[in-house]
Order: structure tokens, then sequence, then C-alpha cells
């Protein structure tokens, strides 16, 4: 069996909920004119509901300590996959695409239903741009770099 090349997972981790933070901080910022405190705000409304909206420096806190937990939590699960399945590396574009799909659908049918997110109408064109940046700055980073890892591990 395989060592697990966690070093590399959690490096992983780092760099793709960075990217995508900052693509979520941007967006924002384009369609909304609001800063980066919202959108952490927003993501801590997950755990704390309403009262995340109208806390202060602590709810941001907590929305980055969330956001990067969940992100770390799918790059740590993905490069699990990688390990038990290598296969799944050949085809780095298409994985990349297929694994920030379900990463949406996760988010969306089952972490944000358990949450205390506000509720939000489904938005076609806000699906394929959450799923979009899901790929470029999750998907993709997390295969290229899980490939590089786990092929430098081989014994």
């Amino acid at each position: 069996m395989k060592k697990f090349p966690l070093r590399h997972a959690l490096t992983a981790g780092l760099i793709a909920g960075t990217l995508d933070i900052t693509a979520a901080f941007i967006q924002t910022y384009i369609k909304t004119s609001k800063g980066p405190e919202a959108v952490l705000k927003f993501i801590a409304s997950g755990a704390f509901g309403k009262e995340a909206f109208t806390g202060g420096n602590s709810m941001i806190v907590w929305g980055l300590v969330f956001h990067y937990i969940i992100a770390i939590s799918f790059t740590l699960f993905f490069f699990w996959l990688a390990v038990m399945a290598p296969k799944i590396l050949s085809q780095k574009i298409l994985t990349a695409i297929v694994y920030s799909t379900g990463m949406w659908s996760v988010t969306q049918f089952i972490v944000i239903p358990l949450s205390k997110i506000p509720k939000r109408q489904f938005n076609f064109s806000n699906t394929i741009i959450a799923i979009s940046i899901l790929v470029m700055c999750i998907g993709i980073p997390i295969t290229y770099l899980a490939a590089r890892a786990i092929n430098t591990n081989k014994h």
C-alpha cells in the first residue's frame, strides 16, 4: 500500500482554499461591491445563522476557519481517492471537472441543507459560475498536486 502524502495534501488544501476564497471575494465584489467580510460572514452563517451577519470580527474569523476546514477536507478526501485509485489521475482535467461537480453537489444538497445558511433560490448561471470556480481553483490544482505528490511518493 502506498504511503499517504499528508503534508502534500494539507499544502494542496491550503493552496486550493486560498484560490477558492479569493475567487469568492472577487466574484462578490464584482456582483455586489461588498468586501471579503461579507463572504466570510456568509460562510459563518452556516453555523451561527443570522447572528453571523451582525457579528463582528469573530464571525469573519469563523468564516475563514470553516472555509479552510471544508477546502482541506475535500482535498484530503481527493488525495485518499487518488492513493486508492491512482488511475483517476490519468485524466486530470476530466477528474477535476467530475470531482468539482461532486463537491458542488455535496455542498448544495448535504452541507447547506444541514446548515443555518439562509435559503436561496436555484439559479442556473450562478451554478455554472460556482462549479467553474471549483474546477479552476480547487479541482485542477489538487488533481495536479496529488499526481505530483503520489508519483514522487512511489517506492
